[in-house]
């Protein structure tokens, strides 16, 4: 007896040992390299990097490790590898590689793939929804995107995407073709109205986001790795351009974010790690050169006024600035603290005056800020901090969420000349409710309850009652063609 009680501890100790003292790097190459690529950059599975699991919060990635992901090929290694060795996999995952990834101009143009070619797919809708009603909802829970009819608030259509879509889908300015970027960097081109996909491609290892020129001709993707702008060509995603980001005095820099501002026919990039701000333009003599314009402190968001002469940002120690794109410098302060959200903007006209409101994702408070001031004129208290606000021009309530709070189920309603709370709406409670976006008329606000066996809940925007729910898996996000390719001023651009 004593012998096998004398065996059992010496086994047990060779285990803890054995775990105490694993070989990541052997364990990844055994059991996962083979979906996520040697070099951890993606494969058949997404890419394995610091800058790709951010967002994943730590129990999350120890939950997929241990259990998998369902509905995927991502098996689960808890029989497999002791509770111990998955901790330290989750650490060494968040480490960076010994060796600095690459992705360069050969690696971009060996990734794109044309499904079918520009002019091949008929120039005409294969459904009877109005083109310009639809929604694309996000779906994250198992990377799908489905195609909601606008006017019978019904499904007519559901693909699957790249893992973990970010930045929000951007469309060509007549609604067919919608482009979405994926956070380990790849582009793709979907064609709405033939439910196809058209091309991809991957242009970086980590990307923030990308944007649609006005005159459907060109995508600019924002990459956090490496630290580079792309320039895309938009009928068949072919490499044109690759802008280093770096400052003048040679300083490398993540993208904060990329934008259209159609109206000026150029790109507007924001920096994260420079305070700078590029202006990119697109029409002329497209020579794609940078106009640079120096700041006091770097932009993690900005947003811009109606005219698109403006861009109100702020960094995350809450310094908010104007920027004025005609004069090439910063013209007013903005007075903000904790971390407004500022690309979730919305505009309005309040007492004859252009107001812009802006939630907060560390305060339970949305800014309201005169455009002509640049004063604050209002701080309305709200649940907790949020994420979303979203208005429509012929609706008189701005919508806001409190999803980084206890209250996260709840979203409530303002009424934008009093901005008093006039209503609450509760999908479900204990569960996350947030990003509200409206139907092309304005007459209802489709809500997403983000939860694995979740759904777009559909309110009547005056009365605020519930008409319908659409189950959905994890609904991130939506967007309708007609407000975002209108620039409304009640959703972001």
């Amino acid at each position: 007896m004593k012998h096998a009680i004398l065996w059992t501890c010496m086994f047990a100790s060779f285990v803890a040992n054995a775990e105490t003292t694993i070989d990541p790097a052997s364990i990844y190459s055994s059991h996962c390299a083979a979906c996520h690529g040697a070099d951890r950059l993606g494969g058949m599975g997404p890419a394995l990097l610091p800058e790709s699991l951010e967002r994943l919060r730590p129990d999350d990635l120890l939950d997929v490790l241990r259990n998998g992901r369902p509905a995927t090929q991502m098996q689960g290694f808890s029989k497999e590898l002791g509770d111990a060795t998955i901790k330290q996999m989750a650490t060494w995952l968040r480490s960076a590689p010994a060796a600095t990834p690459r992705w360069e101009q050969a690696d971009i143009e060996a990734s794109r793939i044309v499904y079918h070619a520009p002019g091949t797919l008929p120039a005409r809708p294969v459904f009877s929804a109005d083109p310009s009603n639809l929604f694309l909802v996000v779906e994250a829970g198992t990377h799908h995107v489905s195609v909601l009819d606008g006017d019978k608030l019904e499904p007519i259509h559901r693909f699957t995407t790249r893992f973990a879509l970010h930045g929000g889908p951007k469309f060509s300015s007549d609604g067919r073709y919608v482009y979405m970027a994926s956070r380990d960097g790849w582009v793709s081109k979907y064609d709405l109205w033939n439910l196809k996909l058209v091309a991809e491609v991957r242009a970086g290892m980590n990307t923030r986001n990308l944007a649609v020129s006005e005159d459907g001709e060109w995508v600019m993707v924002g990459n956090t790795l490496p630290q580079t702008l792309v320039l895309l060509r938009a009928s068949d995603l072919s490499l044109q351009r690759i802008y280093p980001v770096t400052g003048a005095g040679g300083k490398s820099s993540r993208v904060s974010a990329v934008y259209d501002a159609a109206p000026r026919g150029s790109f507007i990039v924001a920096l994260r790690d420079i305070p700078e701000v590029w202006e990119i333009p697109y029409i002329g003599k497209k020579t794609f050169e940078p106009r640079v314009i120096e700041l006091t402190d770097v932009l993690d968001d900005f947003f811009f006024d109606q005219p698109y002469r403006h861009i109100l940002g702020a960094s995350r120690t809450a310094t908010g600035q104007v920027i004025d794109l005609d004069a090439g410098r910063k013209v007013a302060d903005l007075a903000l603290t904790g971390m407004p959200h500022l690309g979730s903007g919305i505009t309005w006209k309040r007492n004859g005056r252009e107001v812009m409101a802006s939630p907060n994702l560390k305060q339970g408070a949305i800014s309201v800020i005169d455009m002509q001031s640049w004063k604050t004129v209002a701080t309305i208290p709200t649940n907790g901090p949020g994420f979303f606000l979203r208005s429509h021009e012929a609706t008189p309530y701005a919508w806001t969420d409190a999803m980084m709070s206890p209250k996260r189920d709840t979203l409530q309603v303002i009424d934008k000349q009093t901005l008093a709370i006039v209503g609450n709406v509760t999908p479900s409670p204990g569960r996350t409710a947030a990003h509200v976006e409206f139907t092309r008329d304005g007459r209802y606000a489709l809500v997403s309850l983000m939860e694995a066996d979740g759904a777009i809940v559909v309110y009547d925007a005056r009365t605020l009652k519930e008409i319908k729910r659409l189950p959905m898996d994890k609904p991130i996000g939506k967007y309708n063609v007609f407000n975002k390719t209108t620039r409304s001023s009640g959703t972001s651009h």
